[in-house]
């Protein structure tokens, strides 16, 4: 087999994990590059074209055509080239205000979401994937997956994450069997509609980066894989473990292996990672650069940097003594900031910096829009 000698091959399932795939393959060209190529230039002459156009009917004067008018034609073709243009940006995290920040998941980036214990890490990536995997679907051409590599939780308890996100049953009753006939029934319902989604989950421990980059390419041409999901960047290990090799430069290998994926393979990544504690030993809790566990290779590489803070998370554990006004206080604080995270966009190589507040119904472990859960 043409395999056979490769190391990484074997070591990410060999054979029989190439077996497991085979049932559904579909091989095929990646041809979005040239598409992408192609229409970037076709967006080019309809902006050209439509300039001259403005600057022609601007000197054309017609009496049944006057300005007002012409301006009124011009701001249309702007509109519609706009909506054309929106139709080119990258995957759709589903959350709009992330959309705009960062034009939508871009092909061949590689995206560091970072956050500390029980921010909602994983949480926000099912999230995305899931919006992702539903925008996926509705295309005609062909059928697109996305990739999602558990290296910590089970297929099992991520798929019914899924469902609770998506149904609107509290995760912690789905998981203990606490349901109602309905919400039972809104479960098996949910459940159907989600696995008629495209979307792999791989749950092998221990993956080393070798044999994750092998996995991801298989993915990749036998079912059209369009974004990878990695949680966590911290569980995959070096190629090789060296005595005299730390972990620092374990996570650098890590991080540049999962670069070179992104770009041979033109799709973006998007890896979880863990926060040093050294947050937890200042007043300001809210992550920095500087806080990337392990390596600083983890900016480095990365073309998009982002941390996941909800200050209602760190406020609950100052509860005062009821009955006195520092109580009253926190309460009216818990008030303003219960539900609300906070996506801190840390870094972006080809875009600016900010942050996007969202709102987290932490039963249900969903994100959406601020906005709109509040446009009410």
């Amino acid at each position: 087999m043409f395999f056979e000698n490769d190391q990484a091959f074997t070591e990410c399932g060999g054979v029989e994990y190439l077996a497991k795939l085979a049932a559904k393959a579909s091989i095929a060209l990646d041809i979005y590059s040239l598409t992408r190529i192609i229409r970037d230039t076709y967006l080019r002459r309809c902006l050209i074209k439509l300039g001259q156009e403005i600057v022609g009917d601007s000197y054309n004067y017609d009496i049944e055509n006057p300005a007002q008018a012409q301006i009124e034609q011009a701001m249309t073709k702007l509109f519609n080239l706009a909506v054309k243009k929106q139709e080119a940006l990258g995957i759709t995290t589903g959350l709009q205000d992330l959309n705009q920040l960062l034009g939508g998941l871009q092909k061949s980036d590689l995206l560091i979401l970072a956050a500390r214990p029980s921010m909602g890490k994983t949480a926000l990536a099912l999230n995305i994937a899931l919006n992702a995997c539903k925008m996926l679907q509705k295309r005609a051409d062909k059928q697109h997956y996305v990739a999602f590599f558990s290296l910590e939780m089970s297929a099992e308890q991520l798929t019914a994450r899924l469902i609770t996100i998506d149904s609107g049953i509290s995760y912690y009753k789905a998981l203990t069997g606490r349901i109602s006939d309905f919400e039972l029934h809104e479960f098996i319902n949910t459940s159907t509609e989600l696995s008629e989604l495209p979307f792999i989950i791989d749950d092998t421990p221990a993956l080393s980066i070798s044999a994750l980059r092998t996995r991801i390419r298989l993915l990749y041409q036998l079912y059209n894989v369009e974004v990878v999901f990695i949680d966590y960047l911290q569980l995959i290990r070096g190629t090789t473990k060296r005595s005299n090799e730390n972990r620092v430069q374990e996570i650098s290998e890590v991080t540049q292996g999962l670069k070179a994926i992104a770009k041979e393979l033109n799709i973006p990544i998007v890896a979880l990672s863990q926060l040093s504690r050294s947050v937890e030993q200042r007043d300001d809790k809210k992550p920095q650069l500087s806080d990337l566990r392990d390596s600083g290779s983890i900016e480095q590489d990365a073309d998009i940097v982002m941390f996941l803070y909800r200050e209602e998370y760190y406020e609950l554990r100052k509860q005062p003594n009821e009955g006195n006004n520092k109580h009253r206080e926190w309460q009216e604080k818990m008030e303003k900031i219960r539900n609300i995270a906070e996506l801190i966009i840390a870094k972006q190589r080809n875009g600016p910096i900010g942050s996007v507040k969202l709102y987290f119904d932490s039963n249900r472990g969903a994100f959406k829009d601020y906005t709109e859960r509040h446009s009410s």
